[in-house]
């Protein structure tokens, strides 16, 4: 399945030479520029049964490669270096080297839908671009990102607890990533808000931040989750070849 696209061609492959005779043949000029011949020879026979097993991958195995996803993609129209397509084009060719060499930009995905929208496959491109990122954690590749923080944080809260309080999830973020709390935007979200918001709403909301209240009863269903979660994870890292995280 070959890739025709010319951006897709990497800029150090592309090599050209002032003066150049092949041959006896000059063939200086505009007929000097080649595209360097590669060998790949370090395949990941099991890349997309990888990414597969991660939440989110499942159904990478059906895509067709029409490019529907990376033509409704925003951040494409930003970057065009951001490309779903051709990322599931690698992992199902079991292609790691060349996808490790875009691993600074795949978690950019900003999780909007576009993509699995316009998939006529139902491949949910999103969820593999999550899976993808995940996977490049998990695997060491990359250093453990914002998003993931953060979804560690909003269902620690969940599990923990039973309830959702915005206040410490964004609290917790942020000291997690050793960001200030006091932020411009966040400051006027709140004011905004408090102009607006009931009297007795107010003061339950600051009760909940201060004592962290649980569902009544939540004791055997976290216990439950708790279970679930560590033998999905055990699963998990059993399908990428690492050892069990306890």
């Amino acid at each position: 399945m070959p890739i025709h696209e010319k951006s897709l061609i990497r800029p150090e492959n592309i090599k050209s030479h002032d003066k150049l005779v092949i041959d006896g043949v000059d063939v200086s000029g505009h007929w000097s520029t080649f595209i360097e011949p590669r060998v790949v020879s370090d395949y990941n026979e099991r890349l997309e049964d990888e990414i597969a097993a991660l939440p989110g991958g499942e159904l990478v195995h059906r895509c067709w490669q029409c490019g529907s996803c990376t033509n409704a993609c925003p951040v494409n129209a930003l970057n065009p270096d951001f490309n779903p397509r051709y990322w599931i084009y690698l992992i199902r060719m079991g292609m790691e080297s060349e996808l490790l060499r875009d691993k600074e930009i795949i978690w950019q995905c900003v999780s909007c839908n576009r993509c699995t929208y316009a998939c006529p496959r139902d491949v949910v491109p999103e969820g593999v671009m999550k899976a993808t990122a995940h996977w490049l954690e998990l695997k060491g590749h990359t250093p453990k990102s914002k998003s993931m923080i953060f979804d560690e944080e909003f269902t620690e809260q969940v599990v923990q607890t039973g309830k959702i309080e915005e206040g410490r999830v964004i609290r917790r973020f942020f000291a997690r990533t050793g960001q200030p709390l006091l932020q411009d935007w966040l400051v006027e979200m709140v004011k905004r808000v408090a102009r607006r918001l009931p009297v007795m709403q107010g003061i339950l909301m600051g009760i909940a931040a201060l004592i962290r209240p649980r569902t009544r009863g939540w004791g055997k269903a976290r216990d439950a989750i708790t279970e679930y979660m560590h033998e999905q994870e055990t699963l998990q890292r059993k399908a990428l070849g690492l050892k069990d995280s306890t």
